[in-house]
């Protein structure tokens, strides 16, 4: 399985920088089996009902871009330096693992100023990463991070613009809780509070479970093996409530419909042998791709990808990869909008449409 097996032409002009307004406005691709429809997210009422539980990820993004000052004292006096941090995820024991731009201009043991509230002592330095220490923890830290940080924009939008006030409500969903990612789970983004409600009027469960999503989810897959890319680690959680939420509508007959790719992989992570379910607490590197055999998710919402990605290989492997090749060269020639700030597709493997 060759890594060019997942590329596709992609023009510039098909990336999204901002969100869709209102959320449910954005487009949304329904692919049942082999059929496409043109829908917006506004119709997820119409297309689920009672028997099927949409699976959240309550994550919540914090603004982990920061502008800081490291100032050394020289013999000529003080030299001030500006640092640009990105945190990347809580290293063990306290503190965080982060990137830092330049980080040759930084040592162990020196001390980043970000505002009046908020610094951080740089304790370890390798492998083009460091570990800081933060003078604050709990909820003082979150106050502070709050004022002096911006959202962590992919990559390719951080490309084509800034970070601004606007993005610090458009890249959180409406239910996160608990904080820890560094990206946001995007599929989530389009939900609003009056289509939750619609949906719980149809009869639609709802499952929450927690992936704090990393700034691993960007990384290129460099192998042109695909099966021996090793994935990155990130923190989940699959409660017992949730695990057992889960249970009783596979054993109902329903449909397990997770929203984004991270709230897929983590219940798959949470899966059994024997295809039961399980709650988990910890790190998961879960990596799907063709021929994976999925034993809990029955289907996926989730926004369109970048070439060559590990996503798009886990949609593949749900849809399978001629029907996916189509599906993405269909969104390209109807202009769908792309990636986190983009539109979304349903996606129903053969022998889960409803009836």
């Amino acid at each position: 399985m060759k890594l060019d097996d997942f590329d596709f032409d992609l023009p510039e002009g098909l990336i999204a920088t901002r969100p869709a307004r209102p959320r449910t406005a954005a487009r949304l691709l329904l692919a049942e089996d082999e059929a496409i429809r043109d829908l917006t997210v506004a119709d997820l009422p119409d297309l689920l009902g009672a028997g099927d539980r949409l699976v959240l990820n309550n994550t919540k993004v914090i603004p982990a871009r920061l502008t800081g000052q490291r100032a050394r004292a020289t013999g000529q006096g003080v030299a001030v330096a500006k640092i640009e941090v990105t945190l990347l995820e809580p290293a063990p024991g306290g503190g965080w693992h982060a990137l830092a731009k330049p980080l040759r201009k930084l040592k162990e043991g020196e001390e980043i100023t970000f505002s009046e509230r908020l610094s951080a002592q740089v304790t370890a330095i390798a492998e083009g990463q460091m570990q800081i220490a933060f003078n604050c923890t709990g909820a003082d830290f979150d106050a502070a991070l709050a004022e002096a940080g911006a959202m962590p924009l992919p990559p390719y939008i951080a490309a084509l613009r800034a970070p601004d006030a606007a993005d610090k409500t458009d890249y959180q969903t409406v239910f996160a809780r608990h904080s820890g990612a560094v990206a946001a789970p995007t599929a989530s983004l389009h939900f609003t509070p009056e289509l939750l409600e619609k949906l719980r009027e149809k009869g639609v469960a709802f499952t929450e479970v927690t992936l704090h999503v990393g700034a691993g989810t960007f990384l290129p897959v460099k192998v042109e093996d695909v099966t021996t890319h090793k994935m990155h680690a990130e923190w989940g959680e699959v409660s017992a409530q949730a695990a057992a939420e889960i249970a009783a509508t596979k054993a109902a007959g329903g449909r397990v419909i997770p929203v984004g790719t991270t709230a897929l992989r983590l219940i798959e992570s949470a899966a059994q042998a024997t295809g039961a379910i399980a709650p988990f607490r910890g790190t998961t590197d879960i990596f799907i791709y063709p021929g994976y055999r999925f034993r809990i998710a029955d289907a996926l919402m989730t926004n369109f990808h970048l070439p060559k990605s590990t996503l798009l290989m886990l949609v593949s492997a749900l849809m399978g990869q001629e029907q996916i090749r189509a599906i993405y060269a269909y969104a390209v020639t109807q202009g769908y909008r792309f990636f986190s700030y983009g539109d979304a597709s349903l996606l129903i493997p053969k022998g889960r449409i409803r009836g």
